[in-house]
């Protein structure tokens, strides 16, 4: 921990990185969002930023702080400059390896219904909930790859994502229009790394959203292959973790989710362990809020991260 009598470099001796104080935020909220932890923090930023505080410690609005670094903090570019500090909390995923790919991309769009006279393209939003999902892992110590990517999108807390077709495929590919080559595009970047990090726990996570009646209420509910026990499994635990946090939030309200096999190309031709989950029914009002309220897409990537973290610690108790 740092304390206040800790002499710590001067700004000359060493590049801080810097924020601007929104309003409203106080010293604690503006670490939090830059990915580090007050409780550890507090004291070197502080000390480094004595000259531009007020006289009880005041943050002033529009202002530019200095951050200190911090060993258990990095930067992911790709989750956008609100997000791209990331705290490293633990290392319960220390050795584990995800692969994770949002529905469509690049010319495909996928589903886009109308909302309230707005376009709703189902790959962004899916895009935002993987993206949310993969900081989760990296904070608890995983290697994530983030197959489907686009660079200056980011995590965004807008109710409505514009769309764009820019997305790319692992490392720096364009996705061909062709669904069967974008298919195999994305199966043979998962199998090339699949090799590289062979003896590693790997994952492999899906995202898609459905698109039916608007009167079908659907609960996320998720496909493995049929041949693979593994992806029964994963899919098993994450179905029940939703079970089981719906139950907490919303007692009453049920939970209609379900497992089953499905002969998807992505699933049977890739070789890590894999689960392939619809979010559910764009069409559908109710659905509707699970998806567009950013708080509701941080929640399932809360509730899809203690899924796979607990398949993870089954799998090494085995």
């Amino acid at each position: 921990m740092l304390f206040l009598s800790l002499s710590l470099p001067s700004i000359s001796q060493i590049k801080y990185n810097t924020t601007t104080v929104r309003s409203g935020e106080g010293i604690m909220s503006l670490l939090r969002r830059n990915g580090l932890d007050p409780a550890k923090d507090m004291d070197a930023f502080i000390e480094i930023n004595k000259k531009q505080l007020g006289s009880n410690n005041e943050l002033r609005i529009g202002k530019t702080y200095y951050l200190p670094t911090s060993l258990k903090a990095k930067s992911y570019a790709i989750f956008g400059k609100e997000n791209e500090w990331v705290e490293i909390k633990d290392e319960t995923l220390k050795g584990a390896t995800y692969y994770l790919i949002s529905g469509h991309g690049g010319p495909d769009p996928g589903a886009i219904p109308t909302i309230e006279g707005k376009s709703v393209p189902e790959d962004e939003y899916c895009y935002d909930i993987t993206l949310r999902l993969a900081r989760n892992l990296i904070q608890h110590g995983a290697l994530v790859y983030m197959i489907t990517r686009d660079i200056n999108d980011g995590i965004r807390d807008d109710r409505y994502l514009a769309i764009d077709h820019d997305e790319l495929c692992y490392p720096n590919n364009k996705i061909p229009r062709n669904q069967l080559l974008r298919l195999r595009q994305r199966t043979n970047a998962v199998n090339k790394l699949y090799l590289v990090n062979r003896r590693k726990f790997q994952r492999i996570v899906i995202i898609h959203m459905d698109s039916r009646s608007k009167k079908e209420n659907l609960d996320v509910y998720f496909y493995y292959d049929g041949s693979s026990k593994s992806g029964k499994k994963l899919s098993t635990i994450l179905l029940n973790k939703l079970k089981e946090k719906y139950h907490e939030h919303q007692p009453n309200r049920g939970y209609d989710g379900t497992v089953s096999t499905r002969n998807l190309y992505v699933l049977h031709n890739t070789y890590p362990t894999a689960t392939f989950m619809e979010l559910g029914n764009m069409n559908h009002q109710q659905n509707q809020k699970r998806f567009m309220i950013s708080d509701n897409r941080q929640a399932l990537a809360n509730w899809l991260l203690e899924g796979l973290i607990q398949d993870y610690k089954d799998d090494n108790s085995n």
